[in-house]
């Protein structure tokens, strides 16, 4: 039944599996009346139903199992001699267990059954007498409503009227052998339709028992690779339909795709199961663990139902549980240290899981004392694990971070809980093996969180794949924030040097950039210029990365194929796949690619350089770039946190408005201002066939700023004079043995076009 509780549910369907076992156990037991072996699996079996019906307090059956509980065990001592009334009397038993339990399916309830005799009976042989002449009688077996008859549902739903059920019955009480709603459509009283949804409604309605079965999880996993081989073998005839162009194979393949995908939801959600399975043993591990620290810590959990396939769930069932016990240990203050800092007595521990971007996310949040960065750096400082240099580049979440260092502790004494210094980097690199993550925040005296992502699957997963030196790689999707494309010497240009890293200024944000080839060692010697560059932009735990590749290819749903010995020790791949020609693709790992190339830090120092600036910023900033302007004699420093982009244009696309030069560009309209003019104070001069501009942002605005070339990038130049008064530069600077003047960008835009700043941004679609 549908409204049935969950846990009423699972106990029906146990119970009834018991009961057939029982049955078939009986009988065996009287053929076989000496074997321990049956006896010990019949009284097993009868009180597992015993306690299982005592907790859900369902007493008829708690007393019925009692009296078969009491019998069996004296049969089991060797007190008693199994006879063929001892045999009757259970068997009845299990036959008056039945009809408890299908009255508890139809109606929820036991009902007010009378079992007196047959418990009277049951106590009489326990005592060593006889059952007497007179069976037991059989309380009558309730008619389960979830099967009714089909001329009953014919009626129910107004195909017919009770009458014509009644003549169509008579019919065969006198020799029609026809089925009941074929009588019926015969006689005209119903339609084939209304049979046929009358028996679809009867198969539906089938009982609790027959609506389940059990399967082992080796067959789930066998399954599970069968149904790899077969995602394998649809990408292949999806690949080779395409190239073949014959319009058959092609529908072949692709209703093949279709019942494919439909089967695989289907094996993967057989093989789901909500995280609350793994949940449900964390309270008595939180009781236990508090009682011991001394504390008192109330456990909330939400997300129950999450799903998670059972392989994953088995995977973080050990660091989850380190971290709830890390929370309860290290995280919630003692109940006097609790009321000094004018908190409740009682520790709250919250657990949330939920679904988001294809990935399960787990919060681990308690209300404790929080994490003190500079405790944390003191101890990562004691222990050698990072160094003076390295702290003073950090922020307190990178140094909040640190705890996740092997052979990182802040206890102070070694106990059963903690102290050792491991635990917390075993986490980490578990969770990173199934391609998860985890991160923590923390504010002092507020308490910490952990967030912890991990897949829903690791079996079948979707990827990109991309090409690097003729080869083919798998990236997984849910690493893959998006692709960006660079043509020729725009893209070239728009690669840059900064603290020797190559970055690509990406939304106004420095992306540090990987080369594929040159990580995997496969780059050839004069790969240097390259005609397009092509960048998958990943996303590894809060940062981003471009990994530069020499192609793009296609999304699909690979399996995942495990590593051969020769290959399993190479971080940078977490196993291979069979592609749709049937050629093989190693899988990327990309945290730990990110790890390899120092990205990760790249993009922390980076991301400090290119924080937001405010209205008022100066040219006091590290990076400027240079640029020339009224012809190569005359060297401009802009800075480079408002540079967003460096483009160039052909003169033919540039529009003129009234006295603005326009272009369209990224779907808005870029306002252009001349450098030349601004600075010289003279009119426009002649525009060469292609303008190199420098897009800026400032007050939220963006504008390109038209100069003669663009020179270079300058890191940690002086600050310079602002010595100069007028439109443009406000002071001046040695830079490469150069006077470079240092630009007021906001105020050479509003020299061109005074009201610029009071526009809004006008989209390109927009223009009538």
């Amino acid at each position: 039944m549908e409204d049935l509780d969950e846990i009423i549910a699972e106990f029906l369907v146990e119970s009834h599996e018991n009961l057939d076992q029982l049955d078939s156990d009986l009988v065996a037991l009287e053929q076989d009346p000496a074997s321990r072996q049956l006896l010990g699996s019949i009284f097993r079996t009868i009180h597992t139903i015993k306690g299982t019906t005592g907790f859900l307090e369902f007493g008829h059956l708690e007393a019925l199992t009692h009296a078969g509980e009491s019998l069996l065990s004296k049969l089991r001592d060797g007190e008693l001699r199994l006879t063929a009334e001892i045999t009757d009397a259970l068997l009845t038993m299990v036959d008056a267990i039945r009809s408890l339990l299908a009255a508890i399916e139809a109606t929820g309830q036991e009902g007010e059954p009378d079992h007196g005799a047959l418990i009277a009976t049951l106590t009489r042989l326990r005592q060593g007498g006889t059952a007497g002449p007179a069976a037991p009688s059989e309380p009558p077996q309730p008619r389960i409503p979830s099967s009714p008859p089909v001329g009953e549902i014919i009626v129910e739903h107004g195909g017919a009227t009770p009458d014509d059920v009644s003549f169509a019955m008579t019919a065969q009480d006198v020799g029609d052998t026809r089925p009941i709603g074929e009588i019926l459509v015969g006689q005209g009283s119903t339609t084939s339709g209304e049979v046929s949804l009358a028996l679809e409604v009867q198969t539906e309605r089938r009982s609790v028992a027959d609506g389940s079965i059990r399967v082992e999880v080796e067959r789930l996993d066998l399954l599970m690779r069968l149904m790899g081989e077969l995602v394998l073998t649809r990408n292949q005839s999806v690949a080779h339909a395409a190239v073949s162009g014959d319009a058959t194979m092609i529908r072949a393949s692709t209703r093949l795709n279709v019942i494919t995908r439909e089967l695989q939801d289907v094996v993967l959600q057989m093989r789901m199961q909500p995280i609350d399975t793994l949940w449900n043993k964390l309270p008595r591990v939180v009781r236990d663990l508090s009682a011991t620290c001394g504390k008192t810590v109330r456990l909330e959990m939400e997300g129950r139902e999450t799903e998670l396939d059972k392989t994953i769930l088995e995977a973080v069932k050990d660091p989850l549980t380190h971290l709830v016990r890390n929370a309860v240990d290290h995280g919630i203050e003692p109940p006097e240290g609790r009321l000094a800092a004018g908190k409740e007595e009682q520790g709250l521990l919250l657990l949330r899981a939920f679904h988001e971007g294809g990935q399960v996310n787990i919060e681990i949040r308690d209300d404790g004392a929080g994490m003190d960065p500079s405790l944390i750096a003191a101890k990562a400082l004691e222990r050698g694990l990072v160094d003076a240099e390295q702290l003073a580049r950090m922020n307190e979440r990178e140094i909040t971070n640190l705890i996740f260092l092997p052979g990182f502790s802040t206890a102070s004494s070694v106990t059963n809980v903690s102290g050792r210094g491991v635990g917390m980097d075993v986490v980490k690199s578990n969770l990173e093996k199934i391609g998860g993550s985890v991160d923590v925040s923390s504010v002092v005296g507020a308490g910490t969180t952990f967030h912890v992502k991990i897949p829903l699957t690791l079996a079948i997963i979707p990827a990109l794949t991309v090409v690097c030196a003729g080869d083919r790689y798998a990236i997984p999707t849910v690493n893959l924030a998006q692709l960006v494309r660079l043509e020729g010497e725009q893209g070239r240009a728009s690669i840059e040097l900064v603290s020797e890293t190559p970055v690509y200024r990406l939304r106004g944000k420095l992306l540090p950039l990987v080369y594929l080839d040159r990580e995997l060692g496969v780059s050839e010697p004069d790969s240097g210029e390259r005609d397009r560059v092509l960048i998958a932009v990943l996303q590894v735990e809060d940062r981003r990365f471009g990994l530069v590749v020499d192609d793009i290819l296609d999304t699909q749903e690979i399996v995942v194929k495990p590593l051969s010995s020769q290959l399993e020790s190479i971080p940078v791949y977490a196993g291979a796949t069979i592609l749709g020609d049937g050629s093989v693709a190693l899988i990327l790992d990309i945290p730990a690619l990110a790890q390899r190339a120092n990205v990760l830090r790249a993009g922390r120092e980076l991301a400090r350089g290119a924080a937001d600036h405010t209205d008022d910023d100066r040219p006091e900033t590290r990076e400027t770039l240079l640029v020339a302007s009224v012809g190569q004699d005359r060297r401009i420093a802009i800075p480079l946190a408002l540079v967003t982009r460096l483009e160039e244009f052909p003169a033919a696309s540039i529009e003129h408005v009234g006295s603005r030069a326009l272009v369209q560009y990224r779907d808005e309209i870029l306002p252009l201002v001349h450098l030349a003019p601004v600075l010289e104070g003279a009119g426009m001069r002649g525009e060469d066939d292609v303008l190199a501009v420098v897009v800026c942002v400032t007050r939220g605005r963006s504008v390109g700023l038209v100069v003669d070339a663009i020179l270079d990038i300058v890191e940690g130049g002086p600050p310079g004079r602002a010595d100069l008064v007028g439109v443009g530069p406000i002071g001046t600077a040695v830079v490469q043995d150069r006077i470079t003047e240092l630009l007021d960008v906001e105020q050479s835009v509003r020299a061109a076009d005074p009201r610029f700043y009071d526009a809004p941004t006008v989209p390109a679609g927009s223009r009538s």
